[in-house]
């Protein structure tokens, strides 16, 4: 049973940066690709950035150039660097792990940027 924990949600002035992280255990996490989500108030939950098991990543348009996601498998952990941030950022943040079409999510994280 694959179960993820986020932490590294805060409070932070705009400009400033918080790292994310996410533990994931009960699987191989070396084979799944991941992701981060958010969900901001009164919007859908949308894709931040993933990571493929090869490494590849991909970004949302709003964040490409602020935030960088990595992971580390010997670790069984992937991270959201997040840099410049902006109000509009603000956002309950979800951990994925994807394999075969198959989600699971982790328990999220709020970030708040105070402008």
């Amino acid at each position: 049973q694959v179960q993820l924990v986020e932490s590294g949600g805060g409070l932070v002035q705009a400009g400033g940066s918080l790292r994310l992280s996410c533990a994931f255990s009960g699987s191989i996490f070396s084979i799944y690709t991941m992701g981060w989500y958010r969900r901001a108030p009164g919007k859908q939950r949308e894709l931040v950035a993933d990571i493929s098991s090869g490494g590849s990543t991909n970004y949302a348009d709003s964040v490409k150039g602020r935030f960088t996601i990595s992971r580390d498998n010997a670790k069984n952990t992937v991270y959201l660097q997040m840099n410049s941030l902006k109000p509009e950022d603000t956002a309950v943040y979800y951990c994925n792990a994807l394999r075969f079409g198959v989600s699971k999510w982790g328990q999220g994280t709020q970030v708040t940027v105070s402008s």
